[in-house]
This record gives C-alpha cells, structure tokens and sequence, in this order.
C-alpha cells in the first residue's frame, strides 16, 4: 500500500472517555439525590429522572424544589449572610482559591458528567467549559483578595437566587456563584431541570474547600422552582441567564420589589464576514460559532452575513466542511457534535427549520439515532423571515449576503436581540469602524466565542443587561454602603382664597426636539407660590407628548458619535450660562419652594462642571486575557433615557440626572419635578443659548405617573430612570420588560442631592453600557 493510499483510506477511529468514575460517583449517592441545603444534602422529594440526551439512559433522580424546599433554602442562605458577608476578602479569597483547586483535581470527573448529562462532545466540556471554570473561581478569589481596597464604600446584597440553563451547566454556576461568593453574599441556585449533576457534584467539593453552611445551597427542580426561587421576598438579587421570553416575566414578576437584577438573554448573534477576509479562517471560525455545543450556545453566530462578491464561494467552502462534522457519542474524543439536550428541544428545532420557507442544506454527514440533528444552512431568507428572527438555540445557520459595510451594519442591528456578533476582515480599520457600529454587547473581529472572567459577556436590547465577568460584572453583586430614609411626597402649593395674579400672563410650553411646544392635549395647571401668587402655568404633557420627545430624542443620535471633549465644552457653557442667571433661578427658586434657592444653584453650576470634567474621563480598560490578543472594555451610552426627576430639588435634582447621560453620549427625555416645574421651564432657556443640540434634552411636564406609564411602556425608550416621589417603581419596572429597557427607580427611598449621593461612578455606568471588543492578533 502506498503512503497515498494510507492516506486516502484513513478515517477516524472511535476514541471513547471511560465514563467508570463518574457513574461511581453516582454509585455513591445511590443515582438519588436530595437538595443541597445549610451544607448538607437532604432526603430525595417528589423525584424525577435526569437522562443522557445520547442514548436516552436514566443517569440519576432528582428532586423536585417547593415552595417550602425554596423558603428553607433561602433561610439558610439568610442565617449564613451576616457572617460570610463579614468575612474578611481575603479570606473569602482562600475559599474561593480552594473551590479552583477543587475543580481542577475533579476536572475529568465534571468534564465527563457534564457530557453524560449535558450531551456536549468530551473535548469541549474538558478543554473549554471545566478550565473556564476554574478560571472564574481564580479570578474572582483575587477579586475578592482586593475587594475592599479597590471598592471601598460598597457592600454585598445579601441572599442572591441564581437561576441557569442546560447548556452550559457549570460554567453558568461558576458565573454567578463566584462573583456573588467573592462580593461577600449568599447563594440560592437553581439550575437547570435537564442538567443538575454537575452543580450537585460543586456542591458536594465545596465542602472540602471550607464554604461555610447555609452560604451555597442548590435547590433542584423545574420552572415552577425558579418561580418560587425568583419571587421569594427573602432573596436580593436575581441573577438569570435563559430565553428572553423567560427574562420578560421576570422582570415582571420582581417588579417593585427593590431586587437587584441581572439577565443574560437569547441572542440572534450576526457573523460578518468581508470580501477580504481569510475565508478558510472564517469557515472554520463559523463551526465553532454555530456547531459548538450543537448550536445550544445564547451568543451562537447563527446568522451568516457574507459579502456578496465572495458569497458563492464561501457557502461552498462551508457546505464542504459542514459535510465533514462527525456526530456522535460525546464521550468519543473524535467526534464533533453531540447530542441536543433533549427530545423537546429537538422537536422545537426540527418543528422550525421544517416550516422555513427558504433553501435548506444538511450536511451530508451520517446521524445516528437519537437526540441528534445534522449541521444545518438555510439560505434565500428575507429579513423578515422567522428564522432570520427568532432563536433556533440549535445547529442551524441561516445567511444573507450584503454589498456594503454599511448594508452590513444595517441587516446585523435589524434583530431585537444584542448579544454578540463576529467581523471577519484583514482590514483592521474596517473592523474597529464596524464594532462601535454593532448593536451587540460583545463583538469578536476574527474570532467567535471567546470568553474569559477577565472580559465582561452580557447584551443590549432584548438580550438582557448587566455583564458577568470583570470588575463592571462583581459590581453586580455589590451595593452603595448607605442608608437611605423614606422619601416623602411634595405636594404643590394650593390655589389661595385671594390670589395675587401678575399684571402679564406667563405659560411656559414644553421643550421638544430643540423648541418650545405646546401640550398636544392643550391642557395646563396653575403654578403657585407658598404665599399665593400665580408664577405661571405649566403644560400637562401626554403619551402624545412624550412620543414625540423620544422621536426627537432618536433623531439627535449623532450626539453619541460627538466627542467627549465636545460634550464637555457644551456642559462647560451650560454651567457659564446658568453662572449668568444665577440670581434669577435663585430667586425663581425661593418663589416656588419657599427656600433659599442660592445654595441649590451654586450646587447645579458645580455639578454642570463635574459632569463635564467626566465626559471625557470615564476610561475603559484592556483586559487582562490569557490569550494574544486584547479584549477592549469599551463604555458606550446606552441610548435615550428617559428620567422622572425628582421633587425636592427642582433645578439640582434634574441637572443631576441630565448631566451624567449627556456627557457619555445619550439624549433624553426629562419630566421635572411635579410640583415646582417651572424651575425647569426656565431652564430649557438656558439649553437654547448653549449650544446643545436639538433633541439632545427634551422637557415634558405633566402628571408623572401617566407620562411615566407612556415613557416605560415606549419600545423605542432604552432607559427610564426614576426618582420621583410619587410611587412609581413597580409599574416602571413591570412596563419596561416590554423591550426590558434598563430601569433605576428609587423605590420610594430618599437620596440627598446636594451630597455625593447626587453624583460620581454610579450616575456614569447607568448611563453606559459596557461593550468587550475581542482583538486577537499574531501569526
């Protein structure tokens, strides 16, 4: 035989990963287990059976989590708080260290019963998911080894539930336990119904690395679980990584409750790739952008945007490699795809690329029997195709071609969706214009799906908010260490038996896209003084009103695209402005609250100043990534922000929500103070004569609780911000998970404007949104 031959007739042997310890392990606890409460597992309730998705095998029983299960769990976390919360960092970092350790002894252990219960091919649960795992646990011991000196002032939540999906059980456990570990809270888990083993095993390790009782507790169980879990009055933080659609709901349901929030969400994530890009790079990147995990990945790239030029070409080269994916036995280190998670979501994936109007390619690769689908691509789609849409969470690729970057950008911002997205290009210019230009919370230029504890991962629009990883990520899991009073209402001052009226009449309009306007409704109110005198009156705005403030709003985006040192000059002339007419809104102030008004104005000029000395100053960061490469931390502005500000600090309280959006590159939306706003009247005068652009600002006044409702529920609204005395927060927050706009409601508590409270880092990354922008470089 020659060597060509030997060549031609080779083809990969089976290489099986002996699964001996793991189903020994599940030996040991007789394949039933019980929750893991207070540091102890307890007697198995309500069971049901957990499967390998490959070969359809009971691996174990577990148990179904009630509301009594969920309430004990919850009060061990409680009962544990008060002492791992005062736990020195550094020795929470020891515990933290040991919990890595732990994972690295056991990683062939983890590797292979995330495989049996996951259905993930064994090569990428033992070189991808279990290292990153204990990447987070080492990284955020260090976090919490330097917690109290970089981050002082702050202090933990308390309980956190953390509910996680089936596709990547543990290293979603490894997200949210080891920055809520490290921040100084305790831990409620729920994960998956399909996929609890691994976390079951954490547990059980996490004995030996000394965590205290009470301070991780795992509660299995379904849907109804979580619910439990989400909504128990013990828990202050909610951490979920799921389906939008499960993300919604839980906004809704937490709504009012003062809980901290974080979602990671589905994804619809586009994958670029340019006329000049290494195409045999960018096929091999798109494997494992939408066949890793079998496609079952949030971020997947599950939508091919191709130049049109190359676009033949590269779908031939695609459908080539596409034929060459060996699926199979998971625990066979040969093989490349594994095994859908389960028979539902099977039929969910089958069901959808079934009803796809457009040109179907499976890969001519043999499919065994089973929980297996073949590599899939799906082209002569149009945009609005449900599949172009929707989440598939499988190994189904649809693709679009484009003719021009900006066609690009166009067709990869036109989802609801903002996870990630890819560029391939070997023009570095065109790639760092692309990424500033991508609705997406992460971007990879010539690479897909990486990850690191380093590098926050989290998304924009409906895939949810905050980030996990990172200091922007521990700061999730912390609070600002102050106590806060309850915030009392203001009510405006009545009409007097025997008014005084001024000699000429005076009606301040609203401000809108850089012009006073009436109220569409035509309807105004009286503005009083405490001694009876008539000020002026004020227009009652309607959804009509604020429709068209956020319309202005968007037309004004080229604000985002100004210059830091730009937005600071224009901020700088306000505070100039404002100086000039210093003694006039003093005075305006005293006529309407009754108070000097001298101390508040020299308050607002000051803080014009501090907002502009921060628009351009508020740096990201490189991070640190075991990799050659860079991953960027960028802040970007989230977009319009809507503010209700608030009443007992008319002109303070309103300049002190418009400067920190401004200045990082948003417009917005502000409804002044209910009783005294007039103050704010006054001021959009000083806007017209200061440069700002039209739409930038835009003034609405009127009843806050009905121009709140419009503001929350308006999709094209991507902030709304709350401190209004009036009780808001839970209708706000119930409204927004429509586009689960980002909300910070005050929860009828106090803050003190004339303070620090009234401004600093807090102001300025709720007015940004972290962007990671992955740039590997080298030969």
């Amino acid at each position: 035989m020659t060597i060509k031959e030997i060549f031609d007739s080779m083809a990969y042997g089976p290489a099986p990963e002996s699964n001996a310890e793991a189903l020994a392990w599940l030996a040991k606890h007789k394949a039933g287990f019980g929750h893991f409460i207070n540091g102890a597992f307890t007697a198995p309730e309500a069971p049901f059976e957990t499967r390998n998705p490959a070969n359809g095998a009971v691996l174990a029983t577990v148990s179904q989590g009630s509301e009594a299960t969920v309430a004990r769990a919850v009060a061990a976390a409680a009962r544990a708080f008060p002492k791992w919360s005062a736990t020195p960092g550094p020795q929470r970092a020891r515990v933290l260290y040991a919990l890595a350790r732990l994972v690295q002894k056991h990683s062939r252990l983890f590797a292979v019963l995330e495989t049996m219960d996951n259905g993930k091919p064994i090569r990428e649960s033992r070189d991808i998911d279990i290292p990153l795992v204990a990447r987070h646990f080492y990284y955020h011991a260090g976090l919490a080894q330097l917690l109290e000196s970089e981050r002082p002032g702050m202090q933990p939540l308390g309980v956190c539930a953390a509910v996680i999906p089936w596709n990547f059980p543990l290293l979603m456990l490894a997200w949210k336990v080891a920055p809520a570990l490290a921040a100084g809270n305790t831990v409620v888990l729920k994960p998956a119904e399909y996929t609890p083993l691994t976390a079951l095993l954490f547990a059980e390790i996490s004995r030996e690395a000394g965590l205290p009782k009470g301070v991780l507790n795992i509660v299995t169980g379904d849907g109804e679980t979580g619910a439990a879990l989400v909504a128990h009055p013990g828990v202050a933080k909610v951490a979920f990584t799921g389906s939008t659609m499960v993300g919604q709901r839980i906004r809704e349901a937490t709504a009012g409750q003062g809980k901290a929030l974080t979602l990671e969400l589905g994804g619809k994530s586009p994958y670029i790739v340019f006329d000049d890009a290494d195409l045999d790079s960018a096929v091999e990147g798109l494997v494992d952008a939408i066949w890793f995990n079998q496609g079952q990945v949030c971020c997947a790239g599950s939508r091919l945007l191709v130049q049109e030029g190359v676009a033949d070409r590269f779908h031939a080269k695609l459908k080539r490699r596409m034929d060459g994916l060996r699926l199979g036995d998971p625990l066979d280190k040969c093989i490349d795809m594994g095994a859908i998670a389960d028979p539902v979501q099977l039929e969910t994936i089958t069901r959808l690329v079934d009803g796809s109007e457009g040109q179907i390619y499976r890969a001519a690769t043999p499919v065994p029997q089973g929980c297996f689908y073949p590599p899939t691509l799906i082209t002569g789609l149009t945009t609005s195709s449900p599949l172009m849409q929707e989440e598939i969470f499988g190994p189904v690729l649809v693709s679009m071609t484009f003719r021009t970057p900006a066609e690009a950008v166009e067709l990869a911002n036109n989802t609801r969706f903002g996870l990630a997205a890819s560029v391939w290009t070997e023009n570095v210019n065109l790639a760092l214009d692309m990424a500033p230009k991508l609705k997406a919370g992460v971007v990879w230029v010539n690479a897909t799906n990486l990850f690191d504890a380093a590098a926050g991962f989290g998304g924009v629009r409906e895939s949810g908010f905050g980030r996990e990883g990172g200091w922007e990520g521990l700061a999730a899991y912390q609070k600002p260490a102050r106590s806060a009073r309850t915030l009392k209402p203001l009510a405006a001052f009545p009409e007097p038996a025997s008014p005084e009226v001024p000699a000429m009449d005076r009606t301040a309009k609203l401000f809108i896209g850089g012009k006073q306007a009436r109220p569409d409704g035509g309807y105004s109110r009286a503005v009083w003084s405490p001694k009876g005198r008539l000020l002026g009156h004020v227009g009652l705005g309607n959804r009509k009103d604020i429709r068209n403030a956020v319309e202005a709003a968007h037309a004004a985006r080229g604000w985002g695209k100004a210059t830091g040192h730009n937005r600071a000059q224009i901020l700088y002339y306000l505070a100039e402005n404002l100086s000039a007419r210093g003694a006039e809104f003093a005075a305006r102030l005293r006529d309407l609250t009754g108070k000097p008004g001298e101390a508040e104005v020299e308050t607002t000029i000051t803080r014009l100043f501090t907002w502009a000395a921060w628009a351009d100053k508020y740096e990201g960061a490189a991070k640190p990534v075991p990799m050659r490469g860079i991953a960027l931390a960028l802040h970007e502005p989230v977009g319009v922000i809507g503010a209700l500000c608030p009443d007992e600090a008319p002109l303070l309280g309103l300049v002190s929500l418009m400067g920190p959006a401004i200045a990082m590159g948003n417009t917005c939306v502000l409804v002044p103070s209910d009783p005294f706003p007039l103050a704010a009247t006054d001021f959009y005068q000083v806007l017209e004569t200061s440069d700002v652009p039209a739409g930038v600002v835009n003034i609405v006044t009127g009843a806050p609780d009905e121009l709140a409702k419009a503001l929350a529920s308006h999709r094209d609204v991507d902030a709304l911000w709350s401190f209004a005395a009036a009780p808001l927060s839970a209708m706000i927050e119930r409204e927004s998970a429509g586009n689960l706009k980002r909300t910070w409601v005050n929860n009828g508590l106090a803050r003190d404007w004339r303070t620090a409270e009234g401004e600093g880092r807090e102001f300025l990354a709720r007015a940004t949104e972290v962007k990671t922008v992955w740039v590997p470089y080298g030969e």
